[in-house]
């Protein structure tokens, strides 16, 4: 039986399509789309999504060893499978089968949930993904996208909250400084970048007018039009250019919801042994693993959905007229979301973990107030257009606002500097340890387990036994 709501979702999708079907217009996915599906056609996509993240982590191990191998001038795995493409499966299979550690003292409920919490929502984040357009499948029409909603951005980002707290709970129920330390800077972290992620949505709803992720798409299909020598073109209609400071801000807080480096302080091996995951061995450190990857595959997703235009194909591929129909959409979409994940690996390769105090100053000074600018800047643009403001307008407004932007970080710059400065007169130069202690030489260190200490007084200069520690 199909319900009311099924039923009208039915009828739109056949009076948008001329002929009953026999067009070859594909009609725009909506909401209503997602209405009528049978429920095996909702199983194959679950499954169709589970495997695929469970590929693209297996394959996103490979390339990142790979890729940081040639930068790094060695050759990466290359043993198990033809380029070593087998490795990654070989992981997999071993680390269920380690023995699995359960230190003492551990509140165990929560240490064995700890890996489903962080897990699951990762999983629940993809629903909203749309692949591709409206295809045929076994004689059904059906987007290739699990489910829309109205508010579906929002599903991610709550999804991105829950997922938290399995990295704090693993902390607290690890009885560990170090995991316990981990979590809450992962809580910390979380908290900081999730508000400017979240505000680097702001922009797309209002040029969109809608959160959800298929009217997202839609709503960059095509640009406003203006002539050149005759030609008709068209304006960028991908949010990534038309927002880039959003799009900007989204790929820094990215990088810093999935705790990757430069911005992996909750797992700093210099400072906290493994963090949050340090107690954790077997099947629940896999889980912590494979959680990381499938949230670097979903917000990679995300980015390419709202700021790339999702899986519509990238100009001049768009010259031909079937690009953006039937099953190609899904490639175009898998290449922007490898692009982006290798982006993660280049940052990795590259960038040397920041400190603490600078995740936090970076998060809390610069992105969160720049977005909340942007955000004020771009409603105001709306607004203006709205009532039939002029370009010149928004050209000379824009100007003024980055100049001022520009004279406020200056005013800033400088004022660090001042600070540092008066620093610097107070205690000249970074504390550095004498190079020459009287220790190093052995004074003051026993002669036997049972001695006493030298004095360095008492002892001649020439009569000392220099310490070596080898």
């Amino acid at each position: 039986m199909i319900s009311m709501a099924g039923a009208a979702g039915l009828a739109a999708r056949t009076a948008a399509t001329p002929g009953a079907g026999h067009s070859t217009v594909t009609p725009p996915v909506t909401v209503l789309s997602f209405y009528g599906q049978p429920w095996w056609m909702i199983l194959l996509k679950v499954v169709a999504i589970f495997a695929f993240l469970m590929l693209m982590t297996l394959f996103a191990i490979w390339a990142e060893r790979r890729l940081i191998g040639r930068m790094q001038q060695r050759p990466g795995p290359n043993r198990a499978g033809p380029f070593g493409l087998l490795q990654s499966l070989m992981d997999g299979i071993k680390l269920p089968l380690k023995e699995d550690i359960v230190p003492r003292g551990v509140d165990k409920l929560l240490f064995w949930l700890a890996p489903a919490i962080a897990l699951v929502p990762a999983f629940i984040s993809f629903a909203i993904i749309p692949f591709g357009p409206e295809v045929s499948i076994f004689g059904v029409q059906t987007p290739l996208q699990l489910t829309d909603l109205p508010v579906a951005v929002l599903l991610v980002l709550a999804m991105s909250s829950i997922g938290v707290y399995g990295i704090v709970l693993a902390g607290w129920a690890s009885a560990s400084p170090y995991s316990l330390l981990g979590g809450l800077r992962s809580s910390a972290q979380v908290v900081s970048y999730e508000i400017a992620m979240g505000l680097s949505f702001v922009a797309v709803f209002l040029y969109a007018g809608s959160l959800s992720t298929s009217a997202i798409v839609q709503a960059q299909a095509h640009g406003n039009e203006f002539h050149v020598g005759g030609l008709t073109l068209h304006y960028p209609s991908w949010y990534a250019v038309l927002l880039f400071p959003s799009f900007f801000i989204y790929l820094i807080t990215m990088v810093g919801e999935t705790n990757r480096l430069p911005f992996d302080l909750p797992e700093g091996e210099g400072e906290l042994v493994g963090g949050f995951h340090t107690e954790y061995s077997s099947l629940k450190f896999a889980l912590f693993y494979l959680a990381e990857y499938i949230n670097m595959t979903t917000v990679a997703a995300l980015a390419t959905t709202l700021f790339l235009g999702g899986w519509r194909a990238v100009w001049p591929i768009t010259i031909w007229s079937g690009a953006n129909t039937g099953w190609w959409p899904l490639l175009w979409f898998l290449a922007k979301v490898l692009i982006l994940l290798f982006c993660f690996v280049w940052l990795r390769g590259t960038l040397p973990r920041i400190r603490y105090d600078q995740l936090m100053s970076f998060g809390w000074k610069v992105l969160i107030p720049v977005s909340l600018t942007w955000i004020l800047m771009i409603a105001t643009i709306r607004v203006w257009r709205q009532h039939g403001g002029s370009t010149p307008v928004y050209i000379v407004g824009g100007a003024l606002l980055g100049a001022l932007l520009l004279l406020a970080w200056a005013g800033d710059v400088a004022a660090e500097r001042r600070r540092q400065a008066e620093a610097g007169a107070a205690a000249p130069g970074f504390p550095v340890p004498p190079m020459d202690l009287p220790h190093y030489h052995g004074v003051g260190v026993p002669a036997s387990p049972g001695g006493s200490a030298v004095d360095p007084e008492a002892v001649p200069r020439a009569g000392i036994k220099e310490v070596t520690g080898a």
